[in-house]
C-alpha cells in the first residue's frame, strides 16, 4: 500500500484552527509564532472581502490578528484604515495607530518618506481626499485594490477539521476490522481504552486458535498490561503481536504489515511488558535480553551476555527503570534499561531458575527454581530475605512459578506435581489446591484471575485446571491442548485466558 505524505505544515495548521476554535488565542499566537506557520482563514472569504471593500475595519482588523500576512499588504490595509480615520476627523486614533502599530513603525523604517506622508496627513487641519489619494484614484477605488490585493492570502476550510479526521481514522480502523465497534479508543495513545468485565469468571470455550509453521511453537506469552496486545516468543526466534479479539497478527502495526518481525538468532524464552505497555522484553535461549517500542517494531536496547544460558523469565521493577531476569544459570540479575548496564546478581538456587516475580507492592521479588526452593530477595540489596520448599515432604521437586496475589502479600507457588499452594512470602503455606491426580497430571505453569477469584494450572495432561482460590477446590476441568501444553497468560482486565503449547497452537478461552 502506497503511504500518503502528510505535510507538517498541514498538521500545524490543523492544530491552529482547533485553538482559533476553542478561543486558545494564546496558545494559537505562540504556536503560530514558534512554528512561524499561518492559519490565514475566515469564516468566509466572500464576507471578509465585502467588508474591506465597505470600510468595516473593525471587522477585518480583528480577523487579521490571526492571520500572518506579507509586510507589504500589511502597510497597505493600515494606511487606508488611517486615512479613513483622518477624513472621519478621527485624528488622535489615527495618530496612535499610525506611532504604534508594528506594521507602520516598519514602514517609517524601510519607507520614510510614505510614514511622513501619513505624519503630514495628520498635521493637516482639514481633510483634503485629493492630496490623500494621488492621481485618479479614490477610497472606492482603493478599497477594490486592498480587496483583491488580500483574496489571494486567505481561505475557508470546514469547521473542527483535526476532529473530524480524527473521526474518519477511527471508522476506517473500524471498517478495517482493527477496531470493534463501540470500542471506546484512547487517541491520545492511539489504543482502544479495553472495557473491564465486571465479575471474575473463568473461561471454558475455545474462542480463537492461532497457528504456528510446521516446526515453530510458542514457547512464551503474554498480554499487555493495557490489554491491547498478546505477544508471543516463539521457538524460531520470532516476536509477534497479536489481536486476541480475533486472533489474528496485528497488521495496524507497519512493521508487522510488512513482514518486518521483532525476532532474535536463538529459541525466544521469556517476555515481559514495562507498566506503561510501551515496551516489551524478550529473552532466549542463547542469554541476550532485547527491548522493544511494540509500536514501531525497534530494538532499542540490547544486553548481548545478560546470562551464559538460556533466559527463562523475565520481570520489570514498578517504575519499569530496571528489568529482572532468571536464567538456566541458576542466578538473577537486575538490568538498568537507562545505563544498559547489568546493575546486580542475585545467586542461591543451585540449578535452573524457572520462575521471577515482583510482589503485588513491588518491594521484593520472588522467584523459583529447579532445586525445589522458592526465595524472595530485596531487589535494593540483592540479599536473599526467605527461603523454603514449598512440598510439605520436603523433596527436591521443581517449582515452575510463583505468582504474587492481586491486592495481597500472598504468593501462588506451583510445582512439579498435582498440587499449588497459597503462601505467605516466610513460607507458610495457607491453602492447597490440588487436582488429586496421582501420575501424568503434574503441573507445568500456572496464572492467577485479574481479581485472585480462581487459579488456573496447565498440566501435563493437556488439560487446564481452574480452581477457587477462596476455598481451595477444583471448580472446572478443560482438555487445553492435543500435545505437551507449555504455558499461559491472563488477560489483565478481561476473563480472558492464552494457552500455547508445543502442537504449534496458541489459544484463546473465554467464558
Amino acid at each position: 500500500m502506497d503511504e500518503l505524505e502528510v505535510d507538517a505544515q498541514d498538521v500545524v495548521r490543523l492544530m491552529l484552527q482547533f485553538c482559533k476554535e476553542n478561543g486558545l488565542k494564546e496558545s494559537q499566537r505562540a504556536l503560530q509564532t514558534e512554528s512561524q506557520v499561518a492559519l490565514n482563514t475566515v469564516e468566509s472569504v466572500e464576507g471578509f472581502l465585502t467588508d474591506v471593500q465597505t470600510g468595516n475595519w473593525d471587522a477585518v482588523l480583528t480577523a487579521v490578528q490571526s492571520l500572518q500576512l506579507p509586510i507589504k499588504k500589511l502597510m497597505a490595509l493600515y494606511e487606508q484604515v488611517v486615512m479613513e480615520l483622518l477624513e472621519l476627523r478621527e485624528v488622535d486614533v489615527a495618530r496612535a495607530m499610525l506611532r504604534q502599530t508594528e506594521c507602520l513603525q516598519t514602514m517609517k523604517q524601510e519607507k520614510p518618506d510614505r510614514y511622513m506622508r501619513l505624519e503630514h496627513l495628520c498635521a493637516r487641519p482639514v481633510w483634503d481626499g485629493r492630496e490623500a489619494y494621488e492621481g485618479s484614484s479614490n477610497k472606492e477605488q482603493r478599497r477594490i485594490e486592498l480587496a483583491k490585493m488580500l483574496s489571494t492570502e486567505v481561505s475557508v476550510v470546514p469547521p473542527s477539521r483535526l476532529l473530524v479526521l480524527v473521526g474518519q481514522a477511527l471508522k476506517w480502523q473500524q471498517h478495517q476490522g482493527l477496531l470493534p465497534p463501540g470500542t471506546q479508543f484512547d487517541v491520545f495513545r492511539g489504543t482502544a481504552a479495553a472495557k473491564p468485565d465486571e465479575s471474575d469468571e473463568y473461561p471454558t470455550k475455545s474462542t480463537h486458535t492461532i497457528k504456528f509453521g510446521k516446526k515453530s511453537h510458542a514457547e512464551c506469552a503474554a498480554f499487555s498490561p493495557d490489554g491491547q496486545f498478546l505477544v508471543s516468543g516463539s521457538i524460531d526466534g520470532f516476536v509477534e503481536v497479536w489481536d486476541h479479539e480475533t486472533g489474528k497478527l496485528r497488521k495496524d502495526l507497519k512493521y508487522q504489515a510488512n513482514d518486518e518481525l521483532m525476532m532474535h538468532e536463538d529459541a525466544v524464552l521469556s517476555l515481559a511488558w514495562s507498566k506503561d505497555s510501551e515496551i516489551v522484553a524478550t529473552g532466549d535461549q542463547g542469554g541476550k535480553i532485547k527491548i522493544w517500542k511494540v509500536r514501531t517494531g525497534q530494538c532499542v536496547r540490547k544486553f548481548e551476555r545478560a546470562h551464559v544460558q538460556g533466559v527463562t523469565c523475565l520481570a520489570f521493577s514498578r517504575d519499569s527503570t530496571q528489568l529482572c531476569s532468571a536464567s538456566y544459570d541458576a542466578s538473577m540479575r537486575m538490568h538498568g534499561l537507562k545505563s544498559g548496564k547489568t546493575l546486580k546478581e542475585m545467586r542461591g538456587h543451585t540449578s535452573y531458575i524457572n520462575h521471577c516475580a515482583y510482589t503485588a507492592d513491588g518491594l521484593r521479588i520472588c522467584s523459583s527454581g529447579s532445586d525445589g526452593w522458592v526465595k524472595v530477595w530485596d531487589p535494593k540489596t540483592a540479599e536473599c530475605l526467605h527461603s523454603w520448599r514449598p512440598n510439605p515432604s520436603g523433596q527436591e521437586i521443581a517449582v515452575n512459578c510463583c505468582y504474587p496475589m492481586p491486592k495481597s502479600d500472598h504468593i501462588i507457588v506451583c510445582d512439579r506435581s498435582s498440587t499449588a499452594y497459597l503462601c505467605t512470602l516466610q513460607g507458610q503455606v495457607v491453602r492447597t489446591l490440588s487436582s488429586g491426580k496421582k501420575t501424568g497430571g503434574d503441573f507445568l505453569s500456572a496464572s492467577v484471575s485479574r481479581m485472585g477469584t480462581w487459579l488456573y494450572c496447565l498440566a501435563e495432561d493437556n488439560s487446564l485446571y481452574i480452581f477457587n482460590c477462596n476455598d481451595g477446590k477444583l471448580e472446572h476441568i478443560v482438555s487445553a491442548h492435543d500435545k505437551e501444553p507449555i504455558g499461559l497468560a491472563h488477560h489483565p482486565h478481561r476473563n480472558v485466558v492464552a494457552t500455547y503449547a508445543d502442537d504449534g497452537t496458541l489459544k484463546i478461552w473465554r467464558p
